[in-house]
Order: C-alpha cells, then structure tokens, then sequence
C-alpha cells in the first residue's frame, strides 16, 4: 500500500496548495470588501492555478495506473511501482502542470487590456480574462483547447484503459469477500476522477461561442473548492 498511500499524500498537498491560491482572496473580499487585485497578482494566480490543476490531473492518472498494476498484476507491483518510479511520476505531473501554466500564462502576459476591468469571476481565470481583452485572443483559445484537450485526453483515457483492465481482472476473481475489496479499492479514486474531468470539460474543453460566465463560476466553485475538500471524505469512505 506504500505507493498508494504515497500519491494520495501528494494529491492532498497538491489540493491543500490549490485551496490555498483562492481562499485567502476570497475571505479579502468578503471580509474587508476589497475586490480588486493588482495585475501581477492575477497573473500569478493564474499560473499557481493552472500549474496544480494540470498537475492534479496527471496525478490522478498515476494513480489508476498505481490501481491497475497493483490488481492485474500483482506479482510485478513491487518491481514496478518502486519508490523511484512513484517520485519520478510525482515529479513530471508537476513538470507537466508548469509546461502547460507556462504557455497559457505567456499567451496572456503579451494581450493588450485597454477597456473593462472588472472580471466577471471569483479568481483570475483565463476565460474571463479573454473576454476583457482588447487584442486578437483567437490564438489563446486555440491553445487552451489543444492542450486542454490533449492532456485531458492522455490522463482520461490513462485512466479509463486503466479502469478496463482492473474491471476485467476483478469479474475473474471467485470469492465476493476479493471481489468487494478490490472494488472498494478503486470506487473512491473513479468517483474522484468522475467529479475532477466532469467539471473540468464544462468549463475548458468548449468553444468560446458556447461559453457562460455565470455557469463557468457555479463549475468553478466545484472544481476549485469543493472537490479538494471532497477529496479527503472519498478517499476516507473505504475505510
């Protein structure tokens, strides 16, 4: 269990860091009626943002691989699943998350903004961010729906190609008692994937034609606050 519980640490520091980049400017705002935020600032929440969420999403699919090898191929878990194999998937889901922050947040940093400047969100989210620009953003929505595609594709299917084998390898086992277990084992880690892309698909992997303000902060408010909370509850129920 030393992998498994060893991304699940990762996972909670990356949630408990993610929470971290809104709460505080959330609680401002309320508190002390101070809604405004300086440039800088939004830009830097942006990449702390995108860095963690595309990180969080590569963790998530090193995990359901951590799950397939650990219940189809249990004999070969140890010599796969070794310490320096679990830092080094840790380790390029950060890297990833920073590459793809880096180009969004690039893309940004060169737009012009020379009318409006009231955001129409709760954070500085790229989206809103377009809408207020006085430049050519076509290229940045051409980009945030490559990579947003592309990396929600690699990490979704890691985890359905994942989530067929196990499925598979469980229907072979004979007794319930297994059967129950190994289920139990991957139903808290498929309800936290089912939650993290549903949401993130809404708001990022659409044209901008289609786009809403006011459903993209209702989705946000899942994605950023209420699922790394959740995350803990989930995890914890098959205990």
């Amino acid at each position: 269990h030393s992998p498994m519980y060893f991304f699940l640490s990762c996972l909670s520091f990356v949630d408990v860091c993610y929470s971290s980049v809104f709460a505080p400017r959330m609680l401002l705002n309320f508190f002390a009626e101070r809604e405004t935020i300086s440039f800088s600032a939004c830009i830097v929440q942006y990449f702390l943002f995108v860095s963690l969420l595309t990180s969080e999403g590569f963790l998530l699919a090193a995990m359901a691989y951590d799950r397939y090898m650990a219940i189809v191929n249990p004999l070969l878990y140890t010599v796969a699943m070794t310490k320096i194999a679990c830092v080094a998937m840790v380790i390029g889901s950060c890297i990833g998350g920073l590459i793809n922050s880096l180009t969004h947040t690039i893309g940004l940093v060169k737009l012009s903004f020379c009318g409006p400047n009231v955001i129409s969100h709760f954070f500085c989210d790229l989206p809103p961010l377009l809408k207020l620009s006085c430049s050519d953003t076509s290229m940045n929505e051409l980009l945030l729906l490559i990579f947003s595609g592309i990396i929600a594709m690699i990490t979704f299917l890691t985890v359905m190609i994942s989530y067929v084998f196990i499925v598979a390898a469980i229907l072979r086992i004979r007794s319930a008692a297994g059967r129950h277990k190994a289920f139990s084992t991957c139903a808290s880690h498929l309800t936290a994937v089912t939650l993290f892309y549903g949401s993130i698909s809404f708001s990022y992997i659409q044209p901008s034609s289609q786009y809403s303000l006011e459903q993209e902060e209702v989705v946000s408010v899942l994605y950023t606050l209420v699922i790394p909370m959740l995350n803990p509850l989930i995890y914890s129920l098959r205990n």
